[in-house]
């Protein structure tokens, strides 16, 4: 029993108002509302003589927005705010709620009177409020405001650009401002075929390209053939040797039209004059045949089966000047840019490699871009933008690709659905055609930056291997494995009155020369 008694005794104990002591800090709403209109009663009223010994801070409060006044109602604002809740409570008899005194001391009696006091006090000025509102001769509705935001913002100046909506107009292929319809004619046949027997059905060569004296160069198996495009006449340069032996690639020098670099399946690089039908030099420094040939100024670029470039000077005697090394596979593209700085080189390996015109002992690539997934023999630099370079893939990569060669940055890739063996710009508007193979060896014509198909060209019954630019940019050629070549007036006419343009050349209207010719 006594067990039983001491443990009653530790309950009572322990669960008494032993910590009755510990009180909460924070006080109750009546306290602080007596406490506040105490300090307020008993606060003394400052001398406005007496200077103040430290600046006041403006609270955030003070930094107000103010609106614009002028579609106010400033008599029925200045109405709503002088309503108060004694106004109300004298026009209300019934209500036995007493005003409220903010001098008042409150006590603890008061508290529950105070709660009720602010409940009517909102009730009773609602009320105000919604009679205000009701007057007669006052203009009244749900656009009578205090505060009134119903100006628009100020339109922007006229010379403002906006910088978001021109970013994406070029990002966004289907907005209205990124697709531009073409306005001129372009004819959908060719203006001329030739035929071209014995054309090598290989798209690691480069066997066709026109001068800027008007004359295109083009390589038949053994022999290289010379089209004026001026007169029509054919005239045959020079044939290799050997039965087995080949050209594999022709260039034309950059200026003049007097030169032609020829590449041999030998892997000799020959310099002949034209007009005197002599070779000037015979060139080594290759193993396996030159596919790919490039000039830059008097330095002329030759990219082999061998996996090499060599960039041979033209003016002394030791020709071969450097060796480069950074590809594994067969060199079948290569493109000097416009200004002379940057050489581009493709491969049948997939890369695409940049390599700077100053370069050391030991030059190495100052880019070796693998985003590819076959062999890159397109290459064509832009005539209007710097540093911008298009490339297209072989058959497993089907793409067309720009690069800006100054920081090797991919800025598009669009996948054209076949093959992309040569790549062609329009020096008049930003425009890019290209050629393609298997499945319909047709001609695309593509407006850039949004790469929106413009026209398709068709004709070619096989792959469109090589492709190149009359001298005034108004005509392509191109060549086919089906053993023709195709003029086509895709670019435009030239500005120039009083003469018409036809396959490069300035003819007077009532000439015309024969649809179709036989090189030989």
């Amino acid at each position: 029993m006594a067990s039983i008694n001491d443990y009653e005794n530790l309950l009572s104990t322990s669960f008494s108002d032993a910590n009755a002591s510990f009180q909460s800090n924070s006080k109750s709403r009546w306290e602080r509302k007596k406490l506040a209109a105490s300090s307020k009663h008993n606060t003394p009223k400052k001398d406005p003589k007496t200077p103040s010994k430290t600046p006041s801070k403006k609270s955030a409060q003070d930094c107000r927005f103010i609106p614009n006044r002028g579609s106010m109602d400033l008599s029925l604002s200045k109405a709503l705010l002088n309503t108060s809740f004694t106004t109300s409570a004298s026009e209300n008899p019934s209500s036995n709620v007493p005003a409220a005194d903010p001098q008042q001391d409150l006590t603890s009696d008061d508290a529950d009177t105070l709660d009720t006091l602010d409940s009517v006090n909102s009730q009773v000025y609602g009320e105000a409020l919604a009679k205000t509102l009701s007057l007669e001769g006052t203009e009244t509705g749900s656009s009578s405001r205090i505060l009134s935001f119903k100006e628009k913002a100020p339109a922007p100046k006229g010379d403002t650009v906006n910088n978001l909506q021109v970013l994406y107009s070029l990002a966004c292929p289907g907005s209205r401002s990124s697709v531009k319809h073409t306005t001129r004619h372009i004819p959908s046949a060719p203006s001329r075929i030739l035929d071209a027997p014995d054309l090598l059905d290989d798209y690691y060569l480069n066997l066709l390209h026109w001068s800027s004296s008007n004359i295109l160069a083009v390589a038949l198996s053994q022999t290289v053939y010379l089209w004026n495009a001026s007169s029509g006449s054919i005239a045959e340069l020079c044939s290799t040797e050997g039965s087995e032996d080949y050209i594999s690639s022709v260039k034309w020098v950059q200026e003049g039209g007097q030169h032609l670099a020829i590449g041999t399946s030998e892997g000799k690089t020959q310099l002949w004059d034209v007009n005197q039908q002599k070779q000037l030099r015979s060139m080594d420094g290759h193993e396996e045949r030159i596919g790919a040939l490039s000039w830059n100024k008097h330095l002329l670029s030759s990219g082999s089966r061998d996996s090499t470039i060599v960039n041979h000077d033209v003016r002394v005697a030791a020709h071969a000047v450097q060796t480069l090394r950074g590809h594994t596979q067969e060199v079948c593209g290569l493109e000097w840019s416009p200004d002379g700085s940057t050489l581009a080189s493709g491969g049948n390996d997939n890369k695409l490699c940049l390599w700077d015109v100053n370069q050391s002992a030991t030059p190495r690539p100052r880019f070796t871009l693998t985003d590819h997934q076959a062999a890159v023999k397109a290459l064509a630099w832009s005539p209007h933008d710097r540093n911008l370079l298009a490339t297209g893939g072989g058959t497993a990569d089907r793409c067309i690709k720009f690069w800006n060669s100054q920081t090797g940055s991919l800025l598009n890739s669009i996948d054209t659905g076949s093959q992309v063996c040569a790549l062609q710009w329009n020096r008049h508007e930003k425009e890019i055609l290209s050629s393609h193979g298997f499945a319909q060896n047709q001609l695309c014509l593509w407006k850039y930056p949004t790469m929106t198909k413009v026209k398709e060209l068709k004709g070619h019954t096989a792959r469109v291997l090589h492709m190149s630019s009359s001298p005034d940019g108004s005509c392509v050629v191109s060549a086919a494995a089906d053993e023709t070549l195709r003029f086509w007036d895709v670019f435009g006419e030239p500005s120039g009155k009083g003469k018409k343009r036809t396959n490069g050349s300035v003819l007077s209207k009532g000439k015309k020369l024969s649809k179709t010719m036989h090189i030989r």
